[in-house]
Order: C-alpha cells, then sequence, then structure tokens
C-alpha cells in the first residue's frame, strides 16, 4: 500500500556511491533518515558506499505509518542491502534505536554481513509493552527528540500509532529470540541516559550474540537520539575507527 501524504522536506533517503564497502545506516521507529544524515555524509565524504533507506510509512504522516506492519521495515531495510550487494563485496549496517534493532536483525539473518554498530537499539522495551492493549485511541503522543543538546530537533512524527507499538514490540520480540544467531563483530553504542529505550539493552545485546569481538561504548553526553546529539562527533569517530579496524583484519 502506497504512502498517501509526500516525504518530509529533509526525510529523504540516502544514497552515495563509492568504494565497494557499503554501510547500511537505518534510521528509528517514527523518525527518518535526517537522524542518520550526519553519519551518512561522513561515511560517504571518507569513500564508502553509504546507503540509507527511508522505512516505509516513515518520513510521511503518521496515518502512513499506522498502516504498515514490522514486516514492511523489515523490506525496506533489505532492498537498501540489496541496493549496497549490487556494489560493494564488504558490508556492515548501522542504525539508531528501532533501526539499532533492524541491524541486529540483519546480521541474524544474513551472516555475511562483517560488523554491525547498534546505536540505543531495542529489544525490549517494557514502557510500550503497557501500551500493547490500548483499544480506545488510535493515536499516541509522540517520541521523537529524546536530545539534550538544546536547539536541536529530530524529524518525527508528533503522534505514535498504537498499532505501530504493536508491530515494534512483535519486532523487538522476533529479534531477542534470535541474537545468538549474531557472529559478526560488533560495537554496541549506548547513551547513559535514554528516556525512549532503557540503557539496559546494550547488555541483554552483549550477553545475548555470540561473537567474541564485541564492545560496548558508553555515550555520556546524549540522550537517545544520539546521532545528532552531543556524542555525534564521537559515534562517527568511533564507527569508522570500528570499521577500519575490521577491514584491516581481513
Amino acid at each position: 500500500m502506497a504512502e498517501k501524504y509526500p516525504i518530509m522536506q529533509g526525510s529523504e533517503p540516502f544514497y552515495a556511491e563509492g568504494n565497494h564497502v557499503g554501510i547500511l545506516v537505518s534510521h528509528g521507529f517514527t523518525g527518518s533518515p535526517q537522524s542518520m544524515r550526519p553519519l551518512c555524509e561522513a561515511y560517504a565524504g571518507v569513500g564508502y558506499t553509504v546507503c540509507g533507506p527511508l522505512l516505509k510509512g516513515h518520513g510521511t504522516h503518521y496515518e502512513d505509518m499506522a498502516q504498515t506492519t514490522y514486516q514492511d521495515w523489515i523490506h525496506s531495510i533489505e532492498v537498501g542491502y540489496q541496493w549496497l550487494q549490487e556494489r560493494c563485496d564488504t558490508i556492515f549496517v548501522t542504525g539508531l534505536s528501532m533501526g539499532g534493532t533492524l541491524s541486529l536483525h540483519m546480521a541474524e539473518k544474513y551472516p555475511e554481513v562483517r560488523g554491525i554498530i547498534p546505536i540505543n537499539a531495542a529489544v525490549v522495551l517494557p514502557a510500550m509493552e503497557s501500551m500493547r492493549h490500548i483499544t480506545n485511541v488510535q493515536f499516541l503522543d509522540g517520541i521523537g527528540s529524546d536530545i539534550k543538546k538544546p536547539g536541536v530537533t529530530e524529524l518525527a512524527y508528533e503522534k505514535t500509532p498504537v498499532r505501530s507499538i504493536n508491530e515494534i514490540l512483535n519486532l523487538v520480540e522476533e529479534v531477542r529470540k534470535q541474537l545468538f544467531k549474531i557472529t559478526c563483530q560488533t560495537l554496541i553504542l549506548v547513551s547513559d541516559e535514554d528516556h525512549v529505550v532503557p540503557p539496559y539493552n546494550s547488555q541483554i545485546i552483549a550477553e545475548g550474540i555470540q561473537t567474541t569481538e564485541k564492545e560496548i561504548c558508553r555515550l555520556e553526553n546524549s540522550y537517545h537520539v544520539a546521532t545528532l546529539d552531543n556524542d555525534q562527533e564521537l559515534i562517527i569517530n568511533k564507527t569508522l575507527a570500528f570499521i577500519k579496524k575490521v577491514l584491516s583484519e581481513v
């Protein structure tokens, strides 16, 4: 089902053709590629091929999102992966929030993924669990722009569809159960203070994945949308160093 509303300015997907190393970059739940654009531009700037897809139902209007399922969001990220596969022989995956959850999914499904960088990724969402059975309203308040840095706004929906809350809960449960399948090198980035995804998710991920090559990096000066927050440069530098290290081990 096609979106009824046009893409919001700034929410467009990101594509950049570079060398044979690809980076798949996913935004989060109710968000858009705007939250990941600084990372995409930094990766492209050093020569990588970058794809930052717009997940179905996102970047337009929350009524569009209400018509989508978590399988639609997986399909969106897999289309981006296929675009990179046509151009690259090595692929890394990173994402914020639900985008981090999707990066975990990609490593579970595609063992050829060389490395993943989940950022404030979710595999348990207890606050949302309490909303699972809401039936008297269709939309709740938005969850975007949890940012410590003054004057910075995430381009995210001002409302959250209740139906979509059920979808993300189904997604995180499925991904959590399959964490043991992840064997690629993993850099887990987590904010000390996050008002959307509890920081202890990072520990669940680290303990659940099978790879011995894993690191947790704490983000001490950012809230949930860390990619637009005070630790943005740290995230970019840590990511690039991680990718360089993994590539050097070929």
